[in-house]
């Protein structure tokens, strides 16, 4: 069932996700470094959580080990942080992550180049991601606008652009959970459910984008990342928005 949240709770949802907004602009304006580990971000993504009032979204949630999904490269979701992971310049840095605060739950991930440089191609493929992920939510701020308009909005951009859409994995309904419906997936299925889009709900859209293949891997021995099928680099962006009486509000946006 789609929870319709009230002007209160998304009140709070709102200062969940701007807190964690602050979080991720500061780890994308220079906090990853060469040499670093993918631990050291977490730790640094947990003291913070723990610094602002909140608990990590993440933690425990299905068993989930950390604070932060941390996926490096190839990998497209769920990365495990480590401390024998360390980066390099023009590695590809998804953090996703989320932020309980006081019952409010906040979703947003990013793909940051370390060192602010990598590959043309590597480059245009976090664009082109983030592109479809402002599409995606311009879309679900139309008046009249049904779930499918996300998706289509995010697969025509990427698909034109060239590059692969992951079916697997897809977007859902947050703020009160972790995960909530409904499910959001970045392409049209005539077979899945197409609801109109109303005000109060709040939702999760999240673009996981690749260069090759739409296909992925899921036996990682680690039980949790997921990577691209052929080896070759994904990007991965997500914000949290709320729709309202007169369009969206992208809430993950300081």
């Amino acid at each position: 069932m789609i929870t319709i949240k009230s002007e209160k709770q998304i009140a709070g949802i709102r200062e969940s996700c701007h807190l964690l907004a602050e979080l991720l602009d500061f780890l994308e304006n220079g906090y990853l470094e060469e040499g670093m580990s993918t631990l050291d971000i977490d730790d640094y993504c947990l003291a913070y959580t723990k610094k602002v009032g909140g608990k990590p979204a993440f933690r425990d949630y299905g068993g989930f080990p950390n604070t932060a999904c941390i996926s490096v490269n190839d990998e497209i979701i769920h990365g495990i942080p480590s401390k024998k992971r360390i980066l390099k310049n023009g590695d590809l840095v998804s953090v996703d992550m989320g932020i309980n605060l006081n019952g409010y739950f906040s979703d947003s991930a990013r793909t940051i180049i370390v060192g602010g440089k990598g590959t043309p191609e590597d480059e245009r493929l976090c664009k082109v991601t983030r592109e479809a992920l402002i599409l995606g939510c311009e879309a679900a701020g139309k008046k009249g606008a049904r779930l499918h308009d996300i998706g289509r909005a995010v697969y025509n951009h990427c698909n034109k652009a060239g590059f692969g859409v992951v079916r697997d994995y897809c977007g859902h309904g947050v703020g009160l959970n972790v995960h909530e419906e409904p499910e959001i997936p970045n392409y049209v299925s005539h077979f899945s459910p197409n609801p109109r889009l109303r005000p109060g709900m709040v939702i999760a859209i999240e673009p996981m984008i690749t260069i090759g293949t739409e296909k992925i891997s899921d036996n990682d021995p680690n039980g949790w990342t997921v990577t691209t099928a052929d080896g070759k680099n994904a990007a991965h962006f997500e914000h949290t928005v709320a729709i309202l009486e007169n369009g969206m509000e992208i809430l993950t946006k300081v």
